[in-house]
């Protein structure tokens, strides 16, 4: 069963990290736009509304990439990649579980979504912002 959170859905499903609830959003974009924008940390601070910079050695991630992300303008936490493949990733921060990142394929464009752990159920409407910027952004880069 699917919930709406604005222009986002909100479901309970089983990932490849357990069960976490997923936040999803459509975008008229192609799946490699939106994969660039979830991947360069550069672009973090412009869809992620509770991370205002970011400090890493490379800006695009992969598995087992390490740095900082600024939070809330103020706070600074340690973040590990744990996995990265094709369209997706996952990452601890302060050594805590995070939101997992994906984007899949639709027809017309692609779906960007968040798996969120259950314990964090709170931050769906904040992945749900995160979200629309994402497919906001994606669709100024392919316009």
């Amino acid at each position: 069963m699917a919930l709406e959170l604005g222009t986002s859905s909100v479901s309970l499903e089983k990932t490849p990290d357990g069960r976490r609830l997923v936040v999803r959003h459509d975008a008229d974009t192609s799946v490699d736009t939106v994969w660039n924008i979830l991947t360069d940390t550069d672009c973090w601070a412009d869809w992620g509304p509770s991370v205002t910079a970011v400090e890493t050695a490379t800006r695009y991630i992969d598995d087992g990439t390490t740095g900082r992300v600024c939070v809330a303008g103020a706070v600074w936490l340690p973040f590990e990649v744990t996995a990265c493949t094709p369209y997706r990733w996952t990452w601890t921060v302060a050594r805590l579980p995070a939101t997992g990142h994906f984007v899949e394929e639709r027809a017309g464009g692609s779906v960007v979504g968040f798996e969120i752990p259950p314990l964090a159920t709170g931050y769906a409407p904040v992945c749900a912002r995160a979200c629309q910027r994402i497919a906001t952004l994606a669709q100024q880069r392919d316009a």
